[in-house]
């Protein structure tokens, strides 16, 4: 769909305007079932602003800034996450490798530009664009963007990155260049959700993957009832997390 076809038909937002509210979101019956608005800026208010109601940015290089708020949503919820038998099996063979690391936000501008140069599932053209980038960037310097890093070899090999605001957390992309890298990334990031609290994980919009790994739709409105009250608690310190191998090396279920 092109930025002259969107135009017409969505409200454009200018930057000192907020972003109308998520029931103007397109329905199923549309072409672009949960698109709100279009324009605007990606600074730090304004992403904030955004996530705190349900609605994240998502456009192609040709297009204005798109902000969606789908209905229903693809949510990871910490209990239902799926350590599947192999997963578990990788976890523990690297457990005990002497250069292997899971850790958060020690490379977040590396993370970010490799998802960036990465496919993913069921999204088209790349989509993470320099501005995108840029604005992810100044996100994450302003405490609310983070990344899960795998590493090996001091080298590293995956990674996924997220928004945290409280104890609400929004999944974004993830790149790997180890078999099962972003997985293990992704498990880390889960174990320490677990550790705080924390029960989701948004993860926008369904994919066969996040599927395998626990994820499931819900409605917006169930979503938000989630998500809204976590947004007033205690960011955990990330950067500072620790992974408690111990809970990976037992028997798979």
């Amino acid at each position: 769909m092109s930025a002259d076809a969107l135009q017409p038909h969505l409200p454009w937002i200018e930057s000192h305007l907020p972003l109308p509210p998520v029931k103007a979101a397109w329905g199923l019956d549309t072409e672009a079932p949960g698109l709100l608005a279009a324009g605007a800026d990606l600074g730090v208010n304004r992403l904030i602003e955004a996530y705190s109601n349900g609605i994240f940015p998502w456009y192609n290089p040709d297009q204005p800034v798109l902000w969606w708020s789908p209905d229903p949503r693809m949510v990871l919820q910490i209990k239902n996450f799926k350590l599947h038998r192999s997963l578990r099996k990788t976890l523990a063979r690297y457990a005990t490798h002497p250069h292997f690391e899971l850790c958060f936000d020690r490379a977040f501008d590396d993370v970010i530009e490799a998802c960036a140069r990465s496919p993913r599932e069921g999204q088209r053209g790349t989509w993470i664009v320099p501005d995108m980038i840029q604005a992810y960037k100044e996100l994450h310097r302003a405490g609310f963007a983070h990344s899960a890093e795998t590493w090996l070899d001091g080298q590293l090999v995956a990674g996924l990155y997220f928004v945290c605001i409280g104890k609400a957390v929004f999944g974004e992309s993830m790149f790997s260049t180890l078999s099962d890298g972003s997985k293990m990334a992704l498990a880390a990031l889960v174990h320490v959700c677990d550790q705080h609290q924390i029960q989701a994980i948004d993860c926008q919009q369904k994919t066969a993957h996040l599927a395998s790994m626990g994820a499931q739709e819900m409605s917006r409105s169930e979503f938000l009832a989630l998500s809204t009250p976590a947004l007033q608690l205690t960011t955990p310190d990330w950067k500072n997390a620790q992974i408690n191998w111990d809970v990976w090396r037992g028997p798979a279920p």
